[in-house]
Parts: C-alpha cells; structure tokens; sequence
C-alpha cells in the first residue's frame, strides 16, 4: 500500500510495501498508487510539488510486478497466469500517465533498490535523488525472460539517453548504482544516506514549489517534452496560454 500526506507546499507518497518487505507491484498498490496521484492532481496548486519515497529503513524503493501472484490465480493453467500478469501490466499504465500529465514538479527520493516496474515508477518523475551505497537500478525483464511493454520501453528511452546505457541495461541486465546513474543522466543527485536523500528531496521540493509555476502549463509543458511516450499512452496535449506579465 502506500501513504499520502501533505506537508505544507509538499505532497509525500510514501510507498509502505507489504508484511515481506518486499514492495511488489500488485493489483492493490497500483491502485493505491493511482489513487494517490488522482488526489494530488485535484488538490495541487502553484506551488506545491510531490515527492515519492518509501518507507523508512525498506531495502526497497519498489520492486518488480508480482510475479507470485499469477501464480496464485491458477497453479495449472499458465494461460490464466500469463494473463494475469499481462493485466498487471496494464494497470500500471494509467500510473505512467497520470505522473506525466500531473500538473506540479515530481521528485522520486530512491532510499533503496528499484526494479523493473520500480525504476519505471522513479523515473517518470521529473527529478530522481538515489541512495549512493544501497540502491540500484534494474531492469530484469532479461533475466525472467518477460517482454517490455511498449510504454515502458518508450519511457525508457526518452529518460536512458545513452544507447550502451540502454543495451546493458536491457539486454544483459546490469544493475547501476547510483553514482553511475547520475553519470548516465539517470538521477540527478546522489547522496550516502537515506536521511540525506529525504533531506536533500524535501529541500529540492521546496525550490521548486517556491517558483509557483502555472500548474497547467507545467503539466503541458512536461508532456510535450515526451510527445512519443504520450502518443503511446493516450495523453492528450493542448496548447495553453496564460502568460506571467
């Protein structure tokens, strides 16, 4: 599941994972998600910003999809399982979207590992702040031999610029840490404590909520720099005009 709380111009989403610790993507938290994200988008003004972290002291900031639970849906018919997780996948899709068209600045604070469905949450924020010496980020679709959907792989490279960044990562799995993305052009800071990345997230939310940027120009604005990934997803783009004179 996850929190949502508001502190003063700040929107925190903390994603408080399940009794293993494990923070997997299932139908439960990606609806949680995306009802969070909804309640942000009717309460956000200019100046706020949201910042998604997870719980204090988890080992991780969001995992995989669930691969567990199709299981669970039928032992003896991987058909039925397969399905399963093909609809996982398509929950999450409204996620993607509503973070590109959400109309204030985002931030992911990644206190622990992100995989697969994980580091797509991270980074389709505006800015990513990466723990140095106990986080990574890893796609494993290679690995459990699952195809990338083609939101994901469009997010994916709009945000991964460097093609041998892109074909390590997806073709042979490599976890990066985060100093090397930072050096990829993945996150934009790294620090070497949980309590400084929440810090530094919280500092840098406040930044940009200070600039109390037109929210629906901000939302615009964001999604025309991502025109594929919006094409893919269904995101309409408009035209605003509201200037600061």
């Amino acid at each position: 599941m996850c929190i949502l709380e508001k502190r003063n111009n700040l929107f925190i989403l903390t994603l408080t994972g399940d009794v293993n610790d494990e923070h997997r993507l299932n139908p439960t938290l990606i609806s949680s998600i995306l009802s969070s994200l909804s309640q942000v988008k009717y309460q956000a003004t200019s100046g706020t910003t949201l910042i998604t972290t997870s719980s204090h002291g988890s080992k991780f900031f969001l995992n995989g999809f669930d691969l567990a639970l199709p299981q669970k849906v039928s032992a003896d018919f991987r058909d039925a399982a397969s399905q399963r997780l093909v609809e996982m996948i398509e929950y999450f899709k409204p996620i993607v979207a509503a973070l590109i068209s959400l109309p204030i600045p985002t931030i992911a604070a990644v206190c622990g590992h992100a995989a697969a469905g994980g580091m797509m949450l991270a980074i389709s924020h505006d800015y990513v702040l990466m723990r140095s010496d106990k986080s990574v980020f890893y796609m494993s679709e290679m690995d459990i031999g699952l195809a990338m959907p083609n939101y994901v792989f469009a997010m994916f490279v709009a945000k991964v610029s460097s093609a041998s960044a892109r074909r390590d990562m997806l073709l042979r799995g490599v976890k990066v840490r985060g100093e090397e993305a930072m050096k990829m052009g993945i996150v934009d800071e790294v620090h070497d404590s949980e309590e400084k990345v929440r810090e530094a997230s919280v500092r840098l939310g406040e930044q940009l909520a200070m600039k109390k940027w037109n929210v629906n120009s901000y939302a615009e604005i964001r999604k025309s720099l991502f025109p594929d990934v919006c094409k893919i997803l269904g995101v309409a783009t408009k035209f605003v005009t509201n200037p600061r004179l």
